[in-house]
């Protein structure tokens, strides 16, 4: 229970176990001294009050015997976490002579389900010697030409099963105390994982969006640097075209980065940025023409609304990584992006620009992008080419649409 986990709920636990351990002492005590014995006595012979009667007066030695004795020795059982092999290798001495047997079953519970397995055997094999010697000692205490006592086999079996039976209990509860761990230590295993997967899912985004629009940056920034003798209008116009494309590019990146720096939720989830969706090309177009690239849409989807989410966020990322390399590798030169699909045959996306006339220096770049599209298309069950022919360079993808 959970207020067994704190230490008061400890204290409180303790407390109760040791009383009612006193209880079964005190009960155990008067059994013996009506003849039942649980626990191997090593002295059987001797009655359980003789060797206190020469230290306390008779009155006394009874009650000490069968009621101090078992308190004060129940008593130490409020300590049993702190040290469980002293006091269990106490309890386990003093049951051979006094009856402490409930304490001593209480402390071997414990250091089976406390400590090591080696220093569990070792305090098993120290309450398994006297059930052991019971037997050669029953036969000698009986004297010559005696028969043989069924009372000492009983007694025999009895403790040896309570200790197997404490000892065994104990190390289940160890063992599922440490699955418990296991699969705590799993959960927090997966639950890094999809945290790593997420972050992962975030970069490639980041890498996306923020390419797209630095790109459209620098063929603003490239045209104003070439055409010196531009008007005043289109110097303003570029300018505007900077500043706006800026001022989204620093919002995409705030946004992925507030969402790296939200904290797993409980439930494993995080909150993402807003994806876009094959609805949103058109817009994704218009940001290309308005740099001054001639790009031709051409969307022949039936049923546009029945596409998933998943599959119209890898469409556009795909026309987006498709432009962002024309703007950085063939400026200038003619796009065509066509889509068209139906559901049960599936979406097909292509994209052709044509290449310079001669090699021109391009915007730097880190040969990720088209890998990175595999891989989407690939996630989403699809396929995805790319490659230059003598003229064109064209992205090709296949992407499934379920019927």
């Amino acid at each position: 229970m959970e207020w067994g986990r704190t230490a008061r709920g400890r204290r409180l636990l303790d407390t109760a176990v040791a009383a009612g351990t006193a209880a079964l002492c005190v009960t155990v005590g008067f059994a013996q001294s009506a003849g039942l014995s649980l626990y191997p006595r090593l002295v059987v012979s001797a009655a359980p009050t003789q060797w206190l009667e020469s230290a306390l007066p008779l009155a006394l030695a009874g009650p000490v015997h069968y009621g101090a004795v078992p308190v004060a020795g129940a008593a130490l059982l409020m300590w049993r976490r702190r040290w469980p092999v002293a006091i269990c290798a106490f309890l386990v001495v003093a049951a051979t002579a006094t009856p402490l047997v409930p304490a001593a079953l209480v402390a071997l519970f414990t250091v089976a389900s406390l400590r090591p397995a080696r220093t569990t055997a070792a305090v098993t094999a120290l309450a398994l010697l006297p059930v052991v010697l019971h037997v050669p000692l029953g036969i000698l205490g009986a004297g010559p030409g005696a028969s043989f006592s069924a009372s000492v086999l009983a007694t025999t079996v009895t403790g040896g099963v309570l200790v197997g039976a404490a000892v065994g209990w104990g190390l289940f509860l160890r063992g599922l105390h440490e699955r418990g761990e296991q699969l705590r230590a799993r959960d927090a295993w997966r639950a890094e994982q999809i945290r790593q997967r997420e972050r992962e899912a975030l970069a490639r985004e980041m890498h996306d969006v923020l390419a797209h629009r630095l790109s459209l940056l620098s063929v603003h920034a490239g045209a104003l640097e070439v055409n010196r003798s531009a008007s005043p209008d289109q110097v303003g116009q570029a300018a505007g075209v900077i500043r706006s494309s800026a001022h989204q590019a620093l919002e995409d990146l705030q946004q992925v980065l507030g969402v790296l720096r939200t904290p797993l939720q409980a439930d494993g989830a995080e909150t993402e940025p807003p994806q876009p969706a094959l609805g949103d090309l058109p817009r994704l177009v218009d940001e290309s023409r308005r740099t001054g690239m001639r790009v031709d849409l051409h969307q022949e989807v039936t049923e546009p609304a029945s596409v998933s989410a998943t599959t119209g966020r890898t469409v556009y990322r795909i026309v987006q990584e498709a432009l962002t390399n024309a703007h950085k590798h063939a400026p200038g030169q003619p796009v065509r992006v066509r889509v068209r699909g139906t559901p049960g045959a599936g979406l097909d996306v292509e994209i052709v620009n044509g290449l310079p006339e001669a090699d021109t220096p391009g915007l730097p770049g880190g040969g990720s992008g088209l890998s990175g599209l595999r891989e989407r298309a690939a996630l989403v069950g699809g396929s995805l080419s790319h490659g230059r022919t003598e003229r064109t360079h064209e992205v090709r993808a296949h992407l499934p649409w379920p019927a």
